[in-house]
């Protein structure tokens, strides 16, 4: 059990046994660090997008009308780029005292069902992102402030977002199936 308080960095999951999944596995974890990277660089970005909105309003009477949606656009990005990496250490909120007590056969079969319907989940929440997305891109929807930025941007970063998770989680299912060390 975690309590938050670690010193070290997480180690990522195992290799899966499977030379092909293991391989896809590699690719989306390079992918994920260098998302994650970008998050970060993101995430300074919008602290200071915000902190100059408010000492210009503030301070010198300037109106700011982008920062905003700016900072929100972004926020959206690093929330859903950024979950494919936390899926992959296991790092959403779960309940840990169900895997103190249960036997592990027990506990791989309870993270294998949880894995299977959270990508069923995620699967048909990407679809209806990229539904979004395409809608927005299609009817040239913007949001309604004068500033205007066209909507096609957050929904294509929460779409694209939301199938890395899926295809994480996917990765993570195929690997709770097919290794050979887990079911020993």
């Amino acid at each position: 059990m975690s309590h938050g308080f670690e010193v070290t960095a997480p180690k990522g999951p195992p290799a899966p046994d499977n030379p092909m999944i293991a391989r896809l596995a590699k690719v989306l974890e390079w992918l994920n660090k260098a998302i994650v990277r970008l998050s970060m660089v993101a995430m300074l970005l919008t602290a200071f997008i915000l902190t100059y909105s408010v000492v210009t309003r503030y301070l010198f009477k300037v109106p700011t009308d982008w920062q905003d949606e700016a900072s929100v656009f972004m926020l959206i990005g690093v929330t859903f780029f950024s979950a494919a990496y936390v899926q992959s250490f296991r790092g959403h909120i779960g309940i840990e005292v169900l895997s103190s007590i249960l036997p592990p056969a027990i506990n791989r079969f309870r993270l294998l069902m949880v894995d299977i319907i959270s990508a069923m989940f995620c699967l048909f929440f990407s679809w209806k992102s990229w539904t979004l997305f395409h809608e927005a891109w299609v009817d040239g929807q913007t949001t309604s402030s004068t500033f205007a930025p066209p909507l096609w941007i957050p929904y294509a970063m929460m779409a694209a977002g939301m199938t890395l998770l899926s295809l994480q989680i996917v990765i993570q299912v195929f690997a709770a199936i097919t290794n050979k060390r887990e079911a020993a």
